[in-house]
């Protein structure tokens, strides 16, 4: 009896050890940006993993590897087996209701949304993103009213405060957005808040200083995507379409989802 109880508690030990190895090598292309691989590792791991909030968090993980591998439709499938696996998975209704609002489906967005503001009513992450669907549903209002939100139980938040500064952008107030930008900066200058700001002079069409803050950007984070999608809008206005067609591969391989391009569709064919 002891000899089978051995036998069996080392085979468990075995497999768990295996298991290990296989996340490392799943989370280690995902930081790469492989995605091919770490979809075929998280692919793996779903189908060894019993207990359900594990394998919830790994569908997520794949989920999102397939995102930003454009395979949206097989990501859909992963995030619905997520919250099969695990209903309070803030995660998930994250995820759902950020690609539900990315493919244009508003309702079911806010759905998923407003499930994980009660899941979670101090969660920043999706507030940013309920914040979205509601700009696009151009209640500019209720966007407002979440970054707010935000800012009541996490004043500091980099993105709650930019939201902000955006929508005024977005509103057509340049001179606040840029007041709000410059502020931040004097804070901390991050290359987020650079990004930010060459966005505004680029509305401003002040160029020079929108290519100077992201090139800034991009020295301060070389890894942050969007930084180089903005370098490209800016190119694009200066008729720069070659490098402006570099910067966006760049993104692309950095892990920018394809989807969120389509803008620039066919200034970029090869030929």
């Amino acid at each position: 009896m002891k000899k089978h109880l051995l036998i069996l508690s080392l085979v468990a030990t075995s497999l768990s050890f295996l298991s290990a190895q296989d996340k490392k090598i799943a989370e280690e292309c995902f930081k790469k940006a492989d995605y091919q691989c770490a979809e075929e590792q998280y692919s793996k791991l779903v189908l060894s993993e019993h207990i359900q909030k594990y394998q919830s968090d790994y569908y997520v993980s794949l989920g999102t590897s397939q995102r930003r591998l454009g395979k949206t439709t097989l990501a859909f499938k992963s995030y619905e087996s997520a919250l099969k696996s695990n209903p309070k998975s803030i995660a998930v209704y994250e995820n759902l209701a950020s690609l539900h609002n990315q493919k244009g489906n508003r309702t079911k967005a806010l759905e998923y949304a407003n499930t994980g503001v009660k899941l979670e009513p101090e969660n920043a992450e999706i507030y940013l993103i309920r914040s979205k669907i509601y700009n696009n549903l151009g209640k500019k209002d209720l966007a407002m009213a979440d970054l707010k939100q935000i800012l009541t139980f996490a004043p500091d938040n980099i993105l709650a405060r930019t939201g902000l500064a955006n929508l005024k952008k977005n509103s057509g107030d340049l001179e606040g957005a840029l007041k709000d930008y410059n502020l931040m900066l004097t804070e901390k200058p991050e290359s987020l808040l650079y990004n930010g700001r060459a966005d505004v002079y680029l509305k401003m069409k002040k160029s020079k200083e929108a290519l100077a803050d992201i090139n800034k950007a991009i020295s301060i984070d070389p890894k942050f995507s969007q930084s180089y999608v903005t370098k490209a809008t800016i190119l694009f206005e200066s008729a720069k379409d070659k490098e402006a067609c570099t910067n966006l591969e760049k993104a692309i391989t950095l892990g920018h989802e394809k989807a969120l391009l389509i803008e620039f569709e066919g200034k970029c064919v090869k030929k």
